[in-house]
Order: structure tokens, then C-alpha cells, then sequence
């Protein structure tokens, strides 16, 4: 048994079944072969993550593309997959191929529960009560190293305008139960961009991975919303005793940096309108 749990965690992969391309531009399950490809030059993995908009038309078929994917490469490596719902992917598809919304997996003495934030026919998250009462009663007893929560909407502030209103809507219940049980770290995507941070006042570390399908571009004018070709994932060490170390990866290619969209402010307000908190809260 290893000393760390080495975990590679990727999002928003945004496939499709039907070979579309997201935005008319970018092929999904190539960005997602390439990113398995560089990802395959780690020594060593315990566990893949994939937290989240898996799916961009919420087909099945889309589902078995990642699964016909992730499955044989973390097999190869006496990994275990865990997959988590977002904001883009259907419950109904999602777990006929890919199992339970929400599930527990122990990894050699690491509890890893992943959590459903999704809201239909939206784009931020919430938890509800029984989901927020599903948690609590997974991390009622401590696991022997802790535990890690997967979900898809960060329990953090975003950093972009778009997503003000496409944010967890009231995380503090969260962060209190996460603070209170023995959670020692949290995944989550729906950014589109890398983010290393921390909650609550045990400074549980929180890891909100690169994109598969485009990357946000956080240093974009802030009263528009960029994103750009681009590819990445997050390599997690967690030890059984000490800090998290998190690096994050690109997976390159020729035409990285090119714009995917550039939505000016009432793009963005028109986006709210439709499937931000703010108005369906």
C-alpha cells in the first residue's frame, strides 16, 4: 500500500456522441486523448477523478466514449474511476453507464465521496437536503487516512463574472460539515481554469482542475468571458500524513491560445438570465 494517494484529476471533458465539436470548434474526444496521452508519462496513479460536465449532450453514448477511455487506462494502472455529475450531464444516461450520482469509494484507506450539485435545467450548483443529509451520514466516521469530496461546482469564489451566477449557491453548510468531519481535500471543475485554494478555517485545501474541452482565460478584460483552446488536468498527491501537493498540467497542442468564444456583457447577462442563481434561486 502506498504511502500517498496519487490521484490524476481531469473535467469537463464536454463529449459528445454523435462526433460534434463544442462550439463548433474544438474536438472534445481528441482533447481528451491527448490529455490521457501526457497523463500517461506519471509513474504511478491510485485513482482518476473526473468531476463533472463529462458529458456536453447528456447522451449515453457520450458516456461510453469517457468510460471507453478512462476505464482501460486506469485498469492498465491498478487505478480505480470516479466519476461526478455536472451541471451539463443528465442523471439518466450518466448512471446507466456510469453508475451512482453519488457514491463512496475507499482507495487504500481513503474515503473518496462524491456529491451531485446539480440543479436542472441550470447552471449553478446547490445542494439540496437529502443531499446534503447523504453526505453528512457518509462522513459521520472518520476513514483511516480521510477523506476526499468530488464535486463539481467549487465551494470557492470564482474568478471570472460568467460564473458569479453559475457558482455553488450557498456553500457555508458545506465547508462547516467538511471542517467539522475529516475531510482533507476537495475536487471540483466547472471553472475552466486551474485553481488552487483553500475553505474554511481548517484551510482544507481545494483543487479545481483545468478543463479537457477549453480554458478560461482569467486575465481577460473582466467585464467580457473568454475561454481559448487549451487543455489540462491536475496531478493530486495526498499523503497519509501531510500536506497536498498539486501540480498542474497542460496537454499542448498546435493551436492552443486560439479563442474559443469572447461574450461580451450581455452575452454574459443573457446567460445569467437563463441559468444563473440569481433569477431561479
Amino acid at each position: 500500500m502506498s504511502e500517498t494517494l496519487r490521484i490524476l484529476h481531469l473535467s469537463d471533458t464536454h463529449l459528445y456522441g454523435d462526433g460534434r465539436l463544442h462550439y463548433g470548434l474544438v474536438d472534445t474526444l481528441a482533447a481528451l486523448d491527448r490529455v490521457l496521452a501526457r497523463a500517461a508519462t506519471i509513474e504511478a496513479i491510485d485513482l482518476v477523478v473526473a468531476s463533472g460536465d463529462l458529458s456536453d449532450d447528456g447522451s449515453a453514448e457520450s458516456y461510453r466514449l469517457l468510460a471507453g477511455r478512462l476505464e482501460p487506462w486506469a485498469s492498465e494502472r491498478d487505478a480505480r474511476v470516479v466519476y461526478a455529475m455536472g451541471n451539463h450531464d443528465l442523471a439518466g444516461p450518466f448512471e446507466q453507464v456510469l453508475g451512482p450520482r453519488e457514491a463512496v469509494t475507499v482507495v487504500d484507506g481513503f474515503r473518496v465521496v462524491t456529491v451531485d450539485t446539480v440543479v436542472a435545467g441550470a447552471g449553478y450548483g446547490r445542494i439540496d437536503a437529502a443531499r446534503f443529509d447523504r453526505l453528512r451520514a457518509a462522513l459521520a466516521e472518520p476513514a483511516e487516512h480521510g477523506t476526499v469530496v468530488v464535486l463539481h461546482h467549487p465551494p470557492v469564489p470564482p474568478t471570472t463574472g460568467l460564473f458569479e451566477t453559475l457558482r455553488l449557491v450557498d456553500p457555508e453548510a458545506l465547508i462547516d460539515l467538511c471542517t467539522a468531519a475529516d475531510v482533507r481535500l476537495v475536487l471540483a471543475g466547472h471553472y475552466h481554469h486551474s485553481l488552487v485554494t483553500e475553505m474554511g478555517p481548517r484551510r482544507i485545501p481545494v483543487v479545481v482542475a483545468p478543463a479537457v474541452a477549453n480554458t478560461t482565460d482569467v486575465l481577460w478584460a473582466p467585464e467580457r468571458e473568454r475561454a481559448v483552446r487549451g487543455s489540462g488536468f491536475a496531478v493530486v498527491q495526498l499523503p497519509v500524513a501531510g500536506p497536498v501537493r498539486a501540480h498542474l498540467v497542460s496537454a499542448p497542442a498546435p493551436d492552443d491560445g486560439e479563442t474559443v468564444y469572447d461574450l461580451d456583457p450581455a452575452a454574459i447577462q443573457r446567460i445569467a438570465d437563463s441559468a444563473g442563481w440569481s433569477v431561479r434561486a
